[in-house]
């Protein structure tokens, strides 16, 4: 568990650090692998910690970034259904997690799921709520694509939460494969020869 509360430090730092400094690069906009601290936190933190530490780390850095960087409210209209759409991935998860926890290339695969998934519900939320976006089917397209004119393009952040939330949750599992190993090597017992 050191090795994933340690990724976790690295994920917060990554998300918070670049903004509070003002560091704006467009190829590094929106790697922040979020959806793989909800999946993993749901299927390898112990139960009682699955809900709510993933979510307390997810408040407390957007309230971080919001008064430190932003300068908006701490609270935000944007951050409702974002936070539901997480608890939906953490809910799933948490209802897998034996599989998921067994099966490496399922968790993969369902850490892109929910990139795609957090990806698509949050720009068409962006869509409905923002008055920039057309009400048609051409303005949903342009919200999960080029995005607002005169801002990067959704795409280029989609791209970018997908390849953090994949390399994260790959880097979890292989903390927990060697977390494992060390812990059947130490509870093996001693045989006196």
């Amino acid at each position: 568990m050191p090795a994933a509360l340690f990724l976790i430090f690295v994920a917060i730092l990554i998300r918070i650090v670049p903004p509070l400094l003002h560091v704006h690069h467009d190829w590094m906009g929106n790697f922040s692998p979020l959806a793989s601290l909800v999946l993993c936190g749901a299927v390898f933190f112990p139960k009682r910690m699955a809900a709510w530490v993933p979510f307390l780390i997810l408040l407390v850095s957007d309230f971080t970034l919001n008064i430190f960087a932003y300068s908006t409210p701490m609270l935000s209209w944007e951050l409702v259904p974002r936070y539901f759409i997480f608890a939906v991935i953490g809910s799933w998860a948490f209802s897998k997690r034996e599989t998921l926890g067994r099966k490496p290339m399922a968790l993969l695969g369902t850490s892109v799921a929910a990139s795609v998934f957090f990806y698509v519900a949050t720009n068409t939320v962006s869509w409905v709520g923002d008055a920039g976006y057309a009400k048609t089917f051409a303005g949903w397209a342009q919200a999960l694509t080029t995005g607002l004119p005169g801002l990067p393009s959704t795409i280029s952040f989609f791209r970018n939460s997908l390849v953090s939330d994949v390399l994260f949750t790959g880097l979890f599992l292989i903390c927990m494969a060697v977390t494992s190993k060390k812990s059947a090597v130490q509870s093996r017992p001693v045989v006196a020869v």
